[in-house]
């Protein structure tokens, strides 16, 4: 398929972002080196029902970088204030490290969240993991992109999707180097809420990954979703860590039943 989305408009601070559909909110934030053209088959899908919002992280796409290392705090800030500008409290989406952005977002500002969604969100990486992406973190240059083809057989190891596989090696390669270790950087700096946070969250949280996910694990969403009060868990049948775009009929399934609650029942 061609990974296509709506025409991208300017936002506060720099943020480039996408808008289609009516009713309430729902934000959607892409992980590292990804686009929000990640999310094009999940937004025609959810746009039937609310108005859906598409950033592109910052120093991504087309959105302008920070002008130092950013922390996760950074990118909550910046992304939060495109759900201050809506009429209400949105649902707000994440993957990878745009699922620990939202529930960054969510923590801190809980006026603005009606309902978190964590997609392949990490939580207490073992040591091996959490060496190996730090690792990986140090070495990625500022002035060059590194090679995709490491980042693409973790990603597509299991799920060999062609055309998924294609649209990130050009959206990889077409990255901005020091924005992509800005964010790899916070990412590989990050183990997940802490467990007090997690008992602290005020607003509904669905927590999701994929079966076959050998990093952002089943055990690490099920493990969030029961420190959560009103927290649950969905793990997608065969799916592994590009689940939205490998897997949309069942991420789009549950993201449109988990917003409805959300929303009090849109329909």
């Amino acid at each position: 398929m061609t990974w296509t989305i709506p025409q991208r408009s300017d936002g506060p601070s720099g943020l480039a972002l996408s808008r289609a559909g009516s009713g309430p909110t729902i934000v959607l934030i892409h992980g590292v080196g990804l686009r929000s053209e990640s999310w094009a088959r999940q937004i025609p899908a959810l746009a039937e029902r609310f108005t859906v919002i598409a950033v592109d992280l910052p120093g991504h796409g087309d959105s302008a970088p920070f002008d130092a290392q950013p922390s996760l705090a950074d990118y909550a800030g910046r992304i939060a204030k495109v759900i201050d500008m809506q009429t209400g409290p949105a649902v707000i989406a994440g993957h990878s490290l745009g699922a620990l952005i939202a529930l960054e977002i969510a923590t801190r500002q809980p006026d603005l969240c009606a309902g978190v969604a964590a997609l392949n969100a990490i939580f207490r990486r073992s040591k091996q993991a959490a060496d190996a992406v730090r690792a990986r973190a140090d070495s990625l240059p500022l002035d060059e992109i590194a090679d995709p083809e490491p980042t693409l057989e973790r990603w597509f190891s299991i799920d060999r999707n062609p055309d998924a596989k294609q649209a990130c090696r050009e959206w990889l390669l077409g990255a901005d180097p020091a924005g992509y270790k800005a964010a790899y950087t916070v990412f590989a700096h990050s183990d997940g809420p802490a467990d007090e946070t997690l008992r602290a969250l005020p607003c509904p949280a669905l927590f999701m990954t994929g079966s076959e996910e050998p990093n952002s694990t089943p055990a690490m969403s099920e493990a969030m979703a029961a420190l959560v009060k009103d927290g649950q868990c969905a793990v997608i049948d065969g799916a592994a860590h590009m689940m939205p775009m490998t897997h949309p009929d069942s991420v789009n399934a549950a993201l449109l039943d988990f917003a409805g609650r959300c929303h009090g029942g849109a329909a």
